[in-house]
């Protein structure tokens, strides 16, 4: 890299290659010169050694090819030399010759490859060098652009370098900067803090940090987090500490926002007799405020299990608190609760907040009210209601009574002048009339079951009778329930009479159904009896005629239809659910 961009400068330059070579021919033609003289005057004892230095300094100058054409150049020099002044090579020569050609090519292998070793090793020397300068330009780019203001000082507090966000932060130029010491930057209030930074650093190797208050050049004041980091040999202050500042204006500013914020909302809560709660279905945990804890009736705490409050809420509404869903994300939870308080008194606490799902951790968490006072005047409000309503009705039904007893007067004929004939046939309808507003007052709504009518009339022959009576549940209002009594009355009445209930073998089967599938459609009612009657099929018309619609409107519902014959009696009727509706 930049060594062979180096070695390959070096290389190209003429000048070095020139002198280079220079140096090589000199060293060789004196060798060989000294190579003749030798064999001249020492004859045949010169060892062909003499090459050996010139070899070595050639091999260093040069490189491995000149090296060897050098060596095998003397080794040619030397034995032409012993031809000429001797007439003939002997062998020792050649042997010598020999070892002189091996030994310059290991001398110029050998400094061929310490050239190779030794470039590689600079290669990688400039390598690391340039990733270490790489590394400090980041660095110096990081510390001059870093969003954070970034400076070094000594021991003694002064400011040895600072970036340009501290400059930024400050209103001081980086000279200016480099003239005061870190001191003269924090607020007279908050230097006790950097001393202590200071003497953390002295006593252990590690960082330090608080926020404090520093000054701008203008005078004015901001907050920022001030870090101090060095390491400490031998329990002595390095003399370099970096000091590392991070504006936190807005964000004290946003902290003592929401903390005026909190202020508020607890006043509101505690004026609202309103609390905070929290509850970590995961862990068990429940966390609240003050009021919470004295809502429920507990010494206030940070927190308690779940299990804990068992013991005062309603074995009834335990399951509300407990009980888990698998939810989405969030989603709305309202419940209402009973507690049991230390005194006896039972509670109404209502829990408003939400639910919610965070990496599988279920909570809730919202606010509490005692409603107890609230659900007190609303029950008091909805019995008194009642108590109304139940009052005015009864006083409706009563006075629905008399005309309802004076028509039973005015229609009930005497048979043939038979005056107790008259009271009795008068008082069974009144006591029919008087069964079924008892059956109507011990409803408390003013209201009767259509079913309950029908067994009220039957039941003194359920035992003694087949009898059959089914159909949905259909509930009827007071006055619609007293028409529809007389008329399953009448029906009865006629079949003791003439009918099943007077016949030991005599069957009865009542039912009603929905006219279409809609339950909120009219209702066919059907009485049937089967058995043999004791009169003829001819219809006699009177007050119980009336009264079932045969000779006109019965008196609750329409579309009466009734059929007789020797062996039994049917009789069908539609209740419109607007008129018997409860």
């Amino acid at each position: 890299m930049a060594m062979n961009s180096q070695s390959r400068r070096s290389d190209s330059n003429p000048s070095v290659r020139l002198l280079t070579h220079i140096a090589s021919v000199l060293v060789l033609a004196a060798t060989l010169i000294f190579e003749a003289r030798a064999s001249v005057y020492i004859g045949e004892e010169s060892s062909f050694l003499e090459f050996i230095p010139a070899i070595i300094i050639i091999s260093y100058l040069e490189d491995r090819g000149p090296a060897l054409a050098a060596t095998i150049l003397m080794v040619a020099a030397g034995l032409w030399a012993r031809s000429t002044l001797h007439g003939q090579i002997s062998s020792e020569d050649w042997a010598r010759a020999i070892l002189l050609v091996v030994s310059g090519g290991v001398i110029a292998v050998t400094f061929h490859r310490l050239r190779q070793d030794l470039r590689e090793l600079l290669e990688v020397a400039e390598a690391r060098l340039a990733a270490v300068e790489a590394t400090e330009s980041r660095y110096r780019w990081a510390f001059e652009r870093a969003a954070m203001g970034f400076a070094n000082t000594n021991e003694k507090g002064e400011l040895l370098q600072s970036n340009r966000r501290l400059s930024e932060m400050t209103g001081y130029e980086e000279e200016e900067l480099a003239q005061l010491r870190l001191e003269t930057l924090v607020h007279p209030d908050d230097r006790d803090a950097l001393e202590q930074l200071l003497a953390g650093l002295g006593s252990d190797s590690a960082s330090f940090a608080s926020e404090v208050r520093l000054l701008r050049k203008n005078g004015s004041a901001f907050w920022a987090r001030l870090t101090l980091s060095s390491s400490v040999p031998d329990g002595v202050l390095s003399e370099s500490i970096f000091v590392v500042v991070d504006d936190i204006s807005e964000r004290r500013a946003v902290h003592e926002a929401l903390r005026a914020q909190k202020e508020w909302l607890d006043l509101a809560l505690s004026a609202g007799r309103l609390a905070t709660w929290r509850i970590d279905l995961k862990d068990g945990i429940v966390t609240g405020s003050g009021t919470f804890w004295d809502i429920l009736g507990m010494p206030p705490v940070a927190s308690r299990r779940l299990e804990e409050l068992s013991a005062v809420v309603h074995p009834a509404d335990w399951p509300k608190l407990v009980a888990s869903r698998k939810l989405a994300s969030v989603t709305n939870y309202d419940v209402e609760i009973r507690v049991r308080r230390p005194d006896g008194h039972i509670r109404w606490v209502a829990l408003r907040g939400r639910e919610e799902k965070n990496d599988d951790r279920l909570q809730r968490l919202g606010v509490a009210a005692d409603l107890t006072e609230r659900r007190q005047t609303t029950l008091l409000r909805a019995a008194a209601k009642k108590r109304e309503r139940i009052m005015l009705e009864q006083r409706h039904r009563i006075s629905n009574l008399f005309p309802v007893i004076t028509a039973l007067v005015n229609m009930v004929d005497v048979p043939e002048n038979n005056v107790a004939k008259y009271k009795e046939t008068l008082v069974d309808r009144i006591r029919a009339l008087e069964a079924t507003h008892l059956l109507l007052s011990r409803n408390g709504n003013a209201s009767g079951m259509l079913h309950d009518l029908v067994v009220q009339e039957l039941q003194p022959y359920m035992g003694t009778r087949d009898i059959s009576v089914s159909g949905p549940s259909v509930a009827m209002s007071g006055g619609a329930a007293e028409s529809f009594a007389m008329i399953v009355h009448e029906l009865a009445t006629n079949s003791l009479k003439h009918g099943a209930l007077g016949d030991s073998k005599g069957r009865i089967e009542v039912n009603w159904t929905f006219a279409s599938e809609d339950a909120r459609s009219d209702i066919v009612f059907e009485w049937m009896e089967s058995g043999r009657r004791r009169t003829s099929k001819v219809v006699r018309h009177g007050f119980g005629s009336m009264i079932i619609g045969v000779d006109g409107a019965p008196l609750v519902g329409y579309s009466p239809k009734l059929e007789m014959s020797d062996h039994g009696l049917r009789y069908s009727l539609r209740l419109s659910r607007k008129e018997i509706g409860a």
